[in-house]
């Protein structure tokens, strides 16, 4: 299995990745009640994102006047993507695990869902104006087609709103339907979720100023991330 923390020699690749491993055995039931499993995650989540944004707002001008992400607030925001992640992973985002997400901003190993992006030691002053708006609009035109329309009313409905209107979220219904039935998680479905969860995370993660490497309009289908 591919290390998401890998050194490599030579300049620092600050991409976002994003891998995973897929649970050899899954409950046929559980993703039924997983919106209700969820809602003290969701809970933390919405305060978590309230953060982030005065987090990246505030790292907006610092990087504007001194080409720097501020150290604490890049790790609190890179571990609240970590955090989502997991959580998305273990939920209607992949319901690849089901293994309860742990409360932590820091990286867990033993969980199967990582999240990483290496601290970036200088960035643009001249793209922190550009890139989170202007530049990001291809980027978010793509994730529109995967995520769908956001919700906020997740148990409202008995837990069918927390998969979205997107691409992700049918496909997943797919595979909630298949583990339902047969008890097996359809290998190839797995793969391009997590391809179309990569690209997701990657614009955010550039959308939130925390790497000046423009998201490759590329699907990087399966687990584990594509080193090229």
């Amino acid at each position: 299995m591919s290390k998401h923390n890998n050194a490599a020699a030579g300049p620092v690749d600050t991409r976002l990745r994003l891998e995973s491993r897929l649970d050899d055995e899954l409950s046929r039931w559980l993703w039924l009640v997983k919106w209700f499993l969820l809602i003290p995650h969701i809970l933390v989540l919405i305060v978590l994102w309230f953060a982030f944004s005065i987090a990246t707002l505030i790292a907006l001008f610092a990087i504007l006047f001194t080409a720097r992400y501020p150290r604490a607030l890049f790790d609190f925001n890179v571990g609240v993507l970590r955090w989502s992640w997991r959580v998305w992973f273990y939920g209607y985002g992949m319901l690849g695990t089901d293994r309860y997400p742990p409360f932590t901003l820091r990286d867990d190993p033993k969980y199967p869902a990582w999240l990483s992006i290496p601290y970036p030691e200088k960035l643009s002053r001249g793209l922190v104006l550009v890139k989170w708006w202007l530049l990001a609009i291809p980027h978010y035109l793509v994730v529109a087609l995967f995520v769908g329309q956001p919700r906020s009313n997740v148990g409202d409905d008995g837990g069918q709103g927390a998969f979205g209107g997107g691409l992700i979220g049918l496909l997943v219904l797919f595979v909630g339907v298949a583990l339902l039935f047969t008890g097996r998680y359809p290998r190839g479905i797995f793969d391009f979720v997590s391809g179309m969860n990569r690209w997701v995370f990657r614009t955010v993660a550039y959308a939130a100023l925390l790497t000046d490497a423009y998201p490759p309009f590329r699907l990087d289908v399966g687990a584990v991330e594509n080193a090229s």
